[in-house]
């Protein structure tokens, strides 16, 4: 059975009262990847063009005011490339529960779970980020126009995946295929020997990757719907008003959406870490169809953020269609040359 686990990577664990649930994982899950990797990887593809177009649009057209989003559309791009790389992940956890073992050796059961581990970490510190930049936009305008230009953001956006990768680090040194006392075949890829180093990692992992950054998250956002809610009451400036509300709460529902994705997976961890039933292996007993949905939750926050800009960014929806059309004339006119 593949598990999420504290480090936002999975393993492989077989238990044989189960079977059946094994039987439909083998089925469902591999169905269900290939829809979340199709989605994701176009989808996220589409969102780097568009937000990229709009930044080179910004600039051609006026450098001196291109600031005003450009930093949300930086992290915006660098959430999708985290979102990507995640992605690539995928297919080994997909193999992986359609063979029920782990058969890419134990170099790619140390890199998959680094990789999986950074890209998780890396999102959710772009999206505190993300609320940060959004505070000092509303809340501090002039300080966030010397602070938050496009290269110091690019620069932060790059310096976020140094503790991603730090936090991510033990995956790499620790990990390891098999467990002669548990997996005789020796092809399941675990996260910890040790039950006690993996639940000091894991708690660490889950306070430092997840609840320090929705905290910070909480704060930004809570700050600017106060001041949002004074400055309406004040009657200042209504339209900019009603813009950077718009843009705060598509940005709100990114990290609502991360956030509801992601919490039964850290609360299995969190369940499974406490049960020292797991022994040494890390394996630990089933948790039925919510370890499957669990798992599904998680790998579809991959997807959401495109679909989230699509539902509630009406700007953004008009670059699509602009997007689509120009796709549309390119290939009209490829044609028309080839006949020519």
């Amino acid at each position: 059975m593949l598990l999420r686990n504290s480090s936002g990577s999975e393993d492989v664990i077989g238990n044989s009262s189960d079977t059946e649930l094994s039987k439909v994982e083998q089925i469902l899950v591999p169905v269900l990847d290939t829809l979340i990797l199709v989605l994701g990887v176009g989808g996220h593809t589409i969102v780097i063009m568009i937000l990229c177009g709009r930044q080179r649009s910004r600039v051609a057209q006026s450098p001196r005011n291109s600031m005003t989003g450009t930093g949300t559309d930086i992290l915006l791009v660098a959430l999708s490339a985290a979102d990507l790389l995640l992605l690539c992940m995928l297919p080994f956890h997909t193999v992986a529960i359609a063979m029920q073992h782990w058969p890419f050796g134990a170099f790619m059961c140390r890199l998959v779970g680094f990789l999986g581990s950074a890209c998780s970490s890396a999102s959710v510190f772009t999206l505190a980020t993300l609320a940060v930049s959004r505070y000092l936009t509303v809340v501090k305008p002039a300080r966030a126009y010397s602070l938050l230009s496009p290269n110091r953001v690019s620069l932060a956006a790059v310096l976020l995946w140094v503790p991603a990768c730090c936090l991510a680090a033990p995956q790499l040194v620790f990990r390891s295929v098999g467990n002669p006392q548990r997996t005789p075949d020796g092809l399941a890829c675990f996260a910890f020997l040790s039950h006690r180093d993996q639940l000091i990692y894991g708690l660490f992992h889950f306070l430092v990757a997840f609840l320090l950054p929705l905290f910070t998250i909480a704060v930004a956002y809570g700050s600017i719907y106060i001041f949002l809610w004074r400055s309406q009451n004040a009657g200042r400036a209504p339209q900019v008003e009603r813009y950077q509300s718009k843009v705060t709460q598509t940005s709100a529902m990114l990290v609502l959406a991360f956030t509801l994705c992601w919490l039964p997976s850290y609360g299995l961890m969190l369940a499974l870490l406490v049960d020292n039933s797991s022994g040494a292996t890390g394996a630990s007993p089933r948790y039925g169809a919510f370890t499957v949905f669990s798992r599904l939750m998680a790998s579809s926050s991959t997807v959401m953020n495109p679909i989230l800009y699509v539902l509630m960014s009406q700007k953004f929806r008009q670059d699509l269609l602009r997007l689509f059309k120009r796709g549309g004339q390119d290939a009209n006119g490829a044609v028309a040359m080839a006949a020519a």
